[in-house]
């Protein structure tokens, strides 16, 4: 493994965190997140370039504005580092490969839907439309256009499937039980992984969700928990620990 390479890719991570969360905050109120400057949320005075160093601004300005003093949302922070520590260990895992671009795209489709449904309980359609675009590209290029066409057929079975839940869901609870994005969502995790394996995330995203939405309907008295990025992070357990079709039915076998 090249330390320099992890460096640069822990970097890379900082600022893209940054990037993708600007991008998971202002796509579901439709704005502009590529011209428009970043400002500050309680003032709106614009930012510097100095103001927004990853990590190093927050440090330096002890978690508050240069202009109007005000505290500082510690969101961005938490995002660039923990993006910057999944980037490296994207690389760490895959090193320079197709299966590190994959990597890279989950975790920016973790950041910026971490963002977004959390703070809007939205998953974009623009999102999950260009990191599909993207995984295509990346799939044809690495296993070439018939693979990938089987992938899409994944994709499209994992939306069904997903569909299918929600509708037993509704009938069961009464009630909205699954968002149109965690829908929409599964195909793009069926596009990179095989339907078993993306079974696998929605089993282990419940089993995350399961605990921490208790936590979060007992603190803040809401019903509205959202679940794509339990599904995102399940997704890239298993994308990052290499868990296939094959591992699967062997392990069913035994």
């Amino acid at each position: 493994m090249n330390v320099l390479y992890l460096i640069i890719f822990f970097l890379l991570g900082l600022f893209m965190g940054s990037f993708l969360t600007v991008v998971g905050l202002r796509c579901p109120k439709h704005e502009n997140f590529i011209s428009n400057r970043s400002y500050c949320d309680e003032c709106k005075h614009t930012l510097s370039f100095l103001d927004m160093i990853p990590i190093v601004s927050y440090i330096m300005l002890k978690g508050k504005c240069r202009y109007c003093k005000k505290k500082i949302d510690p969101l961005s922070t938490y995002m660039e580092l923990f993006t910057g520590i999944l980037f490296a260990l994207s690389y760490a895992i895959f090193g320079i490969s197709y299966e590190l671009l994959i990597a890279l795209g989950i975790v920016s489709l973790l950041s910026i839907i971490s963002v977004s449904d959390i703070s809007y309980y939205i998953i974009p359609d623009e999102v999950l439309v260009f990191f599909t675009a993207y995984f295509l590209i990346i799939l044809t290029l690495s296993s070439g256009v018939m693979a990938t066409l089987v992938n899409v057929l994944s994709g499209f079975i994992m939306l069904c499937i997903m569909y299918t839940i929600m509708l037993l869901g509704n009938f069961l609870f009464k009630k909205e039980s699954l968002g149109g994005g965690d829908i929409k969502l599964m195909f793009v995790i069926g596009l990179v992984l095989s339907p078993l394996p993306s079974l696998l995330v929605i089993f282990f995203g419940s089993l995350i969700a399961l605990p921490i939405s208790f936590i979060i309907l007992v603190r803040k008295q809401t019903k509205l928990i959202p679940f794509g990025p339990f599904l995102i992070i399940a997704f890239l357990c298993i994308y990052l620990t290499r868990i296939d079709t094959n591992m699967i039915l062997s392990l069913l076998r035994f």
